[in-house]
């Protein structure tokens, strides 16, 4: 802050001090059992490994001590899973600098041990070998590899171009490894890989899409789960089809001289012997069967495959169609997710392979089954529960108690970590490796030296958002985690423009029109029986007189969705008056998109004679495109079309919506006593079109104007839209439950030449410039350009639909 004198022009800086306690930035106790992001379970299924707050923890699964294994406020650890003989917990962690992989002892009474070293990029998932001796991992450079534990030796088994690994498993001998590899010519193909030779056998042929390979524990099968059901779903506003619900399971069996256990059975009466042996006594039994077992040695697990035919011995599980994961079979019975299209959650069934029936275990709940195979971690919601491996519909009646997982957070040390974390994310999924020519490890420096001046969780993120603006791309976002909030308590609102008068009452100025037969879109003063128009007085509110509030709206404050008693009258007086009970609402946005949509659209249809259509598409995602087929297909038969674009948000629906744009007819027609034909094929409109843009037409709704002209459907009027195509995916977990989206998928030329839209825009054809005190006065200048030119373009068009010609006679 500086002064400045006017009688010297002398510039003085002014001191500030602001006495703070800065307690957002004291050390505190963390429940991180309220945010545990991944769980496995011991092989015995007496103790979970959790992973929280950056944490590794042991948690009993019914009785005993927590262990925190970390107790590190600086380090995010993470992926924790038990090694198969009990003895190790392996997890990832970038105490480093980098992502790395290590072991402890389960007990912690050893410190953790490095494994992996020089690490150049993300790693996702770990799985340990089932002889406990290698760990497998995928990362971000499209590997798959793992680490022999003992002399630290990495081994590649794998690398694509294309895509990253998501789906791999060991065999239980531990001399193979089972994958699913993206690929570029083909779809993801399931792959055999053998530690001892290091060959790889390709099991499916990439004609449908397979995933989620698995080992049966029994060394019998291997499972996985693939899209070839194909049973189209045709759509109810045109003549088109989706294919969902396409997955089933599928078992290879691996020996040449096994049976398929769903082969069709043969039952052979059973002969009785003549003479039966004197029945012994179950006590002499049971001390038979110990000793013999005792006697016997126990066999090494070996997996006998047979590739020669391989493919040829896949048969299908008989399930349903639907989505598959976290596919566990014992050799009698076959565990796993299950999520059709349309359910709210996946549901854990099982199918009996030797009764040959499916069942429902349950639903909304997750699994992992011990290494002994005996037990069951399910996660329901927050909860976790450790179960005998179910037969029938799974009942929780306890759960591990996570009461005491608690750790004292340093956030000086976590935001620390946070941002390294976030400069490396950055690093290994931004899409241009070179960083768009930035010197990313000086501006991680550079940035760096702000850290120990952070004293609340939206400090750290204004850093890193400063730091990964230097890339100068869209869709750079980062979300604050865990911080303090203030409690948001939402007021009631009316749907309608209100203005206090002079006698201390308000005056209903303007009704915000609704469509009441939608729970989204009721406008709470014209519902049915409230009867208030424009011009009443709102006289009290829940019998308050209107003319003692400092505020109409304070006295609807925690009234959202909620009944409130209106006072009304014609005039601003309380004789005469009645009252009314309306449930306001929490948000009026929705209300105000439908009134400037109606609007538009009667404009359009006002100015051209009813002949044209207009469709605003808010985004391109599920409301955008219900948006478009709303208002679409309703105007088929207008001979022009308005698609307005402007402050479209994104999404990922455009070539979508394109599509169904550019269709062209290629017949007409008719049937008997119609009088007009119909164009072929359904769902086109041939007419002219024109799109409206602005500067916040942004991501898909930047791709969206761009096809529009690459596609020529028509002109592009407005100004220069937002620039920002190259997309994002789902975020990675950062320690306190913050996100940061990287952008990851670019769209270059299809000429090979350059990298049109981003960090430019889309220009317009006819560039108009809406004056916004016009625009809130309600003159869209664009719009009318729209109108203008989609009339110009329309006097040359000769129509779409010609009359129907003359029938053929066919009696000559």
């Amino acid at each position: 802050m500086f002064l400045y004198e006017f009688s010297s022009k002398a510039v003085v800086k002014v001191p500030v001090q602001i006495a703070n306690e800065v307690s957002s930035a004291r050390n505190s106790l963390v429940d991180a059992g309220k945010n545990i992001q991944t769980f496995d379970i011991s092989p015995d299924g007496e103790r979970l490994v959790l992973g929280a707050r950056g944490d590794i923890y042991s948690v009993p699964a019914k009785e005993g001590i927590t262990r925190n294994l970390s107790h590190s406020s600086g380090v995010h650890e993470r992926n924790g899973i038990w090694s198969p003989n009990g003895k190790y917990i392996a997890f990832l962690s970038d105490q480093s600098g980098e992502t790395e992989v290590y072991i402890q002892v389960q007990d912690g009474s050893e410190p953790p041990v490095q494994l992996t070293t020089n690490g150049d990029t993300y790693k996702f998932d770990i799985r340990w070998s089932p002889d406990s001796k290698k760990i497998l991992w995928n990362d971000k450079m499209f590997r798959l590899q793992y680490v022999d534990i003992a002399s630290k030796e990495v081994t590649l088994v794998d690398q694509s171009n294309y895509w990253e690994f998501r789906d791999f498993n060991w065999s239980p001998d531990s001399k193979w490894i089972t994958y699913s590899r993206p690929e570029r010519e083909s779809l993801s193909k399931i792959i055999l890989y053998s530690t001892a030779d290091k060959t790889k056998t390709e099991i499916t042929d990439g004609w449908y899409e397979s995933n989620s390979p698995v080992f049966s524990t029994d060394s019998s099968y291997l499972l996985f789960a693939s899209a070839r059901y194909f049973d189209p779903t045709y759509s109810s506003t045109e003549w088109n089809h989706a294919y969902v619900n396409m997955e089933k399971i599928y078992m290879v069996i691996l020996s040449k001289t096994a049976k398929s256990p769903l082969a069709p059975k043969d039952n052979e009466v059973k002969i009785k012997e003549t003479e039966a042996a004197p029945a012994k006594p179950e006590e002499e039994k049971k001390k038979a069967a110990d000793e013999k077992k005792k006697e016997e040695p126990v066999k090494p697990v070996e997996v006998k495959i047979d590739l020669d035919g391989i493919q040829d011995r896949i048969v299908e599980v008989p399930v349903e169609a639907a989505n598959y994961a976290g596919i566990y079979c014992n050799g009698k019975k076959i565990y796993y997710l299950v999520r059709k299209q349309d359910d709210e959650q996946p549901s854990i069934k099982m199918y009996d392979l030797e009764a040959r029936e499916e069942k429902d275990l349950g639903k909304g709940m997750r699994f992992v089954i011990a290494a002994n195979g005996e037990k069951m971690l399910i996660r329901k919601d927050n909860s976790f529960s450790v179960i005998d491996l179910p037969s029938a519909p799974i009942e929780l009646k306890e759960s591990a108690d996570l009461s005491s997982m608690k750790t004292w957070v340093n956030y000086e040390e976590e935001w620390k970590q946070i941002y390294y974390e976030s400069w490396r994310q950055m690093r290994d999924f931004f899409y241009d490796r070179n960083m768009h020519g930035t010197d990313w490890e000086g501006l991680r420096d550079k940035y760096a030296a702000l850290l120990p001046y952070v004293k609340h969780r939206d400090d750290l993120t204004y850093i890193i958002g400063e730091l990964i603006s230097e890339l100068s791309v869209g869709h750079t976002y980062v979300l604050s985690g865990e911080k303090p909030k203030a409690e948001r308590i939402s007021t009631g609102l009316l749907g309608a423009k209100l203005s206090r008068q002079p006698s201390g009452y308000y005056r209903v100025d303007k009704i915000l029109e609704g469509a009441n037969w939608s729970k989204d879109l009721r406008s709470p003063l014209t519902e049915v029986g409230v009867n208030v128009n424009a011009g009443d007085y709102i006289i009290a509110v829940n019998g308050i007189p209107a003319s003692s509030m400092p505020d109409i709206y304070s006295s609807l404050v925690g009234f959202a969705d909620k009944q409130v008693e209106l006072t009304v009258n014609t005039k601003p007086e309380a004789a005469g008056s009645r009252k009314v009970i309306v449930v306001p609402l929490a948000d009026e946005s929705a209300l105000y998109y439908f009134n400037w949509v109606q609007n538009n659209m009667r404009k359009v249809s006002e100015a051209t004679n009813n002949q044209v259509g207009y469709i605003h598409i808010p985004d391109m995602g599920t409301e955008g495109l219900n948006e478009f087929v709303k208002h679409y297909y309703p105007q088929l038969t207008k001979k022009g079309l308005i698609i307005d674009d402007r402050g479209n948000g994104g999404g990922s629906v455009s070539p979508m919506i394109i599509e169904r744009l550019r269709r062209e007819m290629v017949l007409s027609d008719v049937a008997r006593n119609q009088t007009q034909g119909e164009p072929n094929p359904g769902g086109t409109h041939a007419g002219p079109k024109v799109c409206l843009i602005d500067n916040y037409s942004a991501s898909d709704g930047d791709l969206f104007p761009f096809r529009f002209r690459e596609m020529n459907l028509g002109k592009l009027i407005g100004v220069r839209t937002w620039g920002g195509v190259v997309g994002i995916r789902g975020p990675l977990p950062l320690i306190d439950g913050g996100l940061l989206f990287k952008p990851e998928f670019a769209s270059y030329s299809k000429d090979g030449k350059g990298w049109p839209i981003e960090g430019y825009g889309v220009d317009p054809d006819i560039e108009v410039d809406n004056d916004p005190a016009k625009e809130y006065a309600g003159e869209d200048a664009q719009l009318n350009k729209a109108i203008e030119v989609i009339l110009e373009e329309m006097k040359n068009y000769p129509g779409y639909v010609k009359p129907v010609p003359p029938y053929p006679v066919k009696n000559k």
